[in-house]
């Protein structure tokens, strides 16, 4: 790993995201704050460089593909090159909607595909737009934030408390199954791609109901992206190590 990176965060104005971008910076990284809403990234840039951090904000809508080729533009710009990709951004629920349209015997197939466009094609499309900058960094690491809810393991048990959402939770499952592909994929070029669950973190996307905070939430994501170039690819952990897949 450089001594200093650069990373990019999705979804990183609030939440767990705004912890992995505050944890790196505290690593004497720089951090790219990827956001929707840029007047609430520059907030989060500002107060990480109030801690004392580098870390400045990008407009990047992981659903709208001119977004995240803008972001790329803006990050090649100023950067040349990222040296860690963090696919943090994700949603539960459509807005103004709730679990219900999720429920197998009741399935809104829109809402299904709202959420799968977020956590799982908006990942795929920051992560094409991003490959060209990764390739440039001599330790490129990409890291994905799928969820143990995803685990078919999980998912076979019917005593798991998870909720039964047919588009957050398989949405979930796809994406640590993307990241295998990635890892892969990328093997040869000395890309390093993991997954990680951050655990049931009281966020907007639970309504808080988590029992973690969201700087608990962080830490597994900010050590995979810290690992060095001889680290592990393909995996999936949490704080305590391997999660079932």
């Amino acid at each position: 790993m450089p001594d200093t990176m650069i990373a990019l965060v999705t979804g990183a104005n609030k939440g767990i995201g705004r912890q992995i971008a505050g944890q790196l910076a505290a690593l004497g990284h720089t951090v790219i704050i990827g956001s929707r809403d840029l007047a609430r990234g520059d907030d989060a840039a500002a107060e990480i460089r109030d801690e004392g951090g580098k870390a400045r904000a990008v407009a990047l809508d992981v659903v709208d593909a001119d977004s995240v080729a803008a972001a790329a533009e803006s990050v090649e710009a100023e950067f040349g090159r990222i040296d860690a990709l963090v696919n943090n951004a994700g949603i539960s629920h459509r807005p103004g909607a709730d679990l219900a349209g999720q429920l197998p015997r009741s399935a809104d197939v829109d809402h299904v595909r709202y959420v799968f466009e977020t956590n799982y094609f908006g990942l795929i499309r920051v992560t094409t737009a991003f490959l060209p900058l990764l390739r440039r960094s001599p330790a490129p690491r990409i890291v994905n934030i799928s969820s143990s809810a995803g685990s078919l393991t999980a998912i076979s048990d019917f005593a798991n408390p998870d909720p039964i959402a047919l588009g957050y939770v398989p949405s979930k499952t796809a994406v640590t199954a993307a990241t295998l592909m990635y890892a892969r994929d990328l093997a040869s070029e000395g890309i390093l791609v993991n997954a990680v669950c951050p655990g049931f973190i009281a966020t907007d996307l639970n309504g808080h109901r988590g029992t973690g905070t969201a700087e608990e939430g962080a830490r597994q994501a900010v050590r995979m992206a810290t690992i060095p170039a001889d680290g592990p690819s393909g995996t999936f952990t949490d704080s305590a190590g391997p999660v079932a897949w």
